[in-house]
């Protein structure tokens, strides 16, 4: 074995530079673990930390799925009247809210007993007024068969040809589904994220055996007698002025070409006038920049999106504006504060004060007009813009890049000019929450059916999950709007019939 003084240089610069190499390396190690330690906090904190300021033991989703009775029979019960001072103030009960008034009213009459209608001084009493309460009843899925029985004729007096009486075009011919049991399909898979699997034991529990191949069917079926419908709403979103975009992952089963376990996506728009809002879904293999430019053929107008690099070939196109997502920058942030030393004040809190004070500004602004919003952000909001940019522009060369705080502060200087536009006008949003907002119930159902089984299904999906959330943003109940349209559709012959399904334009008990 070699000696420590044999393996050292005998020239004293070669030395120095070793050393001085060494102690680089080192550094850079410190910062590489420093890095992961931030990451392992940060993981940790999305795992276990409470999702809400009140920590409980059902903080955990998990648990919470598990414990909501409990934890309700588990508050403390109100404290007796007593004529002791109140140590500590009881929660009080929330006001209960009254049922919908749209719901039908049943009325069961209480009187009372015969002998009791007899006053003690002998009179009859008269009735003078009356106390009502309301309870929530709910009826049963009923199942019946409806019988089409059509009327054959013939002439007696001569041989000419029996004459059969015309059936209603079908939505799908020759099915036992009807348009209600197709509505009803469609709302517990797309409104309720019930998979097809369990939708086929509710009906074998009612003795009725339809597998789950049909059932899929079906949807495929629906989905494209629906593609009318889906044209006037995408003509319709393309006239927005602002559409929001996102994506979100979702694996096909049965992709040509393609493994199994690869990742294909989920597009969705939300867009439209405030009282006719609309939102689609796209299915695609791909997250290409080919995607939003085929979704966004002929638009002009602004496009919110994230920073995903994707939506840049759009952004490029003559008569599109892209803006930036104050909701995504914000969130940097947040996850950078996280690993701060606890008790103390960083800067990221600097950063998170000012984009309070932005969102602060837009909460005031929430209930008044384009004009006045535009007025408000231009005095109020632009000053705090101006000193968030000063903060950026001496924060962002003092910070490492790969820590939380230099990826938050990187994120802001490379999207600024798109976030920092909302202020332009008064119509313009801040964040890309209402396409967040709108992508939620998928990513929600997917984790019940967890993935489609053909691109076929994955369209319809996508199809379906359009109509449904449109129809839910327009106040519609997507079971008596899906009955009413596949009970129309079939009848519908021009442009106007199709109009008139849409869901602004359906009764209001539809």
């Amino acid at each position: 074995m070699k000696s420590a003084s044999q393996t050292l240089p005998n020239d004293p610069e070669l030395l120095k530079r070793m050393l001085l190499q060494a102690l680089q390396k080192g550094e850079s190690d410190q910062q590489r673990i420093a890095q992961l330690e931030e990451q392992v906090a940060i993981l940790r904190h999305r795992l276990f930390a409470p999702k809400s300021e009140q920590s409980t033991d059902a903080d955990s989703p998990q648990l919470a799925m598990f414990n909501e009775a409990e934890e309700v029979l588990a508050e403390p019960a109100a404290a007796p009247e007593t004529d002791e001072e109140t140590v500590a103030p009881t929660k009080r009960r929330g006001k209960r809210k009254p049922l919908p008034a749209n719901l039908p009213r049943i009325d069961v009459v209480h009187e009372l007993p015969e002998h009791e209608l007899t006053c003690d001084c002998g009179c009859r009493r008269q009735v003078i007024g009356e106390e009502t309460s309301e309870q929530l009843d709910i009826v049963p899925a009923k199942f019946q068969v409806i019988r089409h029985i059509r009327k054959t004729y013939a002439c007696k007096a001569c041989e000419a040809a029996p004459v059969t009486a015309d059936k209603p075009a079908q939505l799908i011919e020759k099915s036992l589904a009807s348009p209600s049991v197709l509505a009803m399909l469609l709302t517990t898979k797309y409104a309720d994220g019930l998979p097809l699997y369990r939708f086929e034991k509710v009906l074998n529990r009612h003795g009725v055996e339809v597998s789950r191949q049909t059932l899929a069917r079906w949807v495929i079926q629906c989905a494209a007698q629906f593609q009318p419908l889906l044209n006037l709403l995408r003509d319709r979103l393309l006239e927005s002025p602002v559409i929001h975009c996102d994506e979100t992952r979702l694996q096909v089963l049965h992709e040509p070409g393609r493994d199994p376990t690869a990742q294909s996506w989920m597009w969705v728009q939300a867009g439209g006038p405030p009282d006719t809002p609309i939102i689609l879904f796209d299915y695609d293999p791909s997250r290409t920049q080919a995607v939003p430019l085929r979704l966004l053929e002929g638009y002009r107008g602004h496009v919110m999106t994230d920073d995903y690099a994707g939506y840049n070939a759009v952004a490029a196109l003559p008569g599109i504006t892209r803006l930036g997502c104050w909701a995504h920058a914000r969130r940097k942030f947040v996850e950078a504060q996280k690993v701060q030393p606890k008790g103390k004040t960083g800067r990221a809190d600097m950063a998170l004060n000012l984009i309070g004070k932005l969102y602060g500004i837009e909460r005031d602004c929430k209930d008044v007009s384009k004009e006045e919003r535009l007025a408000a952000r231009q005095s109020r909001s632009v000053p705090v813009l101006e000193q968030l940019k000063r903060w950026l522009d001496k924060t962002q060369p003092n910070t490492l890049p790969q820590t939380a705080l230099g990826k938050a502060v990187n994120y802001l200087a490379s999207n600024w000019t798109k976030l920092e536009r909302y202020v332009e006008g008064g119509h313009l949003p801040m964040d890309n929450n209402r396409a967040e907002n709108a992508i939620r119930p998928f990513v929600i159902g997917r984790k019940n059916w967890m993935f489609s089984d053909t691109p076929q299904g994955a369209h319809a999906s996508a199809q379906i999950y359009s109509l449904v959330e449109t129809a839910k943003a327009n106040g519609r109940e997507p079971y008596a709007w899906l009955r009413h349209v596949l009970e129309r559709l079939m009848a519908a012959q021009s442009v106007d019939d199709y109009e008139a399904l849409l869901p602004w334009n359906c009764p209001a008990d539809s």
